[in-house]
């Protein structure tokens, strides 16, 4: 009996390490990833570790931080910098993104499913804001200004907009090399295939005429 207590003691440290375990600690110096498939691979966290022989420093650099195209809808443009962009943060735990604004441009509502996001503004007049899980769904809101440093917590929903008359800047830092992103607009009226109108038009409370203009617009 108390043996199999033991086990199940065991069991539960073993099972909640693996729940709160995100991106782990490599094991190594780094991992610096490739698409290389052929056999003797190392694969590693979603991606073939590179021959450590064969590393150079490019694969810790990207030079493609630059502004980007706020000519959209919706006035905003965020350009990531994860694993895709440097192989060197394969098994890092860390990448970060570039949010350009135009006036009144926003980064609509999302979230991260891997990561926790820090976010500075560097330029502008931002209003940001997160919303926290059910039931309660209590919304976080602040104006950040040139400087000023605001967290979202993994998974939760959460934006930036643009309240200045000038263009705005920020720089977010996310706790995963591959945070990923679900925006939820996309996610709901733009899946492919499409979410049953049945289901939209239960769930929001609103005539399918409704979810198929949003589709539409989208």
């Amino acid at each position: 009996m108390k043996a199999c207590c033991l086990i199940l003691i065991a069991f539960l440290a073993l099972s909640s390490s693996a729940v709160f375990a995100f991106d782990p600690s490599p094991l190594q110096d780094f991992c610096v990833a490739i698409n290389e498939t052929k056999t003797g691979g190392v694969f590693v966290n979603g991606k073939f570790c590179k021959d450590p022989k064969l590393v150079s420093a490019n694969d810790f650099f990207y030079g493609g931080l630059k502004q980007g195209d706020t000519s959209g809808p919706l006035g905003s443009a965020v350009s990531p910098v994860a694993v895709n962009e440097i192989p060197g943060l394969n098994t890092l735990g860390i990448s970060l993104a570039r949010i350009d604004f135009a006036p009144k441009g926003l980064n609509p509502p999302h979230t991260h499913p891997r990561g926790t996001e820090i976010l500075v503004v560097l330029e502008g007049k931002l209003l940001v804001g997160f919303v926290t899980s059910n039931p309660e769904n209590r919304l976080f809101t602040k104006v950040l200004h040139k400087g000023d440093v605001f967290v979202f917590p993994i998974g939760l929903i959460h934006f930036q907009l643009n309240v200045g008359h000038e263009n705005a800047v920020a720089i977010a830092g996310l706790s995963s090399q591959n945070a990923g992103v679900i925006t939820i607009a996309n996610a709901v009226f733009k899946s492919d295939p499409p979410i049953s109108a049945q289901v939209l038009t239960k769930a929001f409370q609103v005539d399918k005429n409704i979810i198929a203009a949003i589709q539409k617009q989208l």
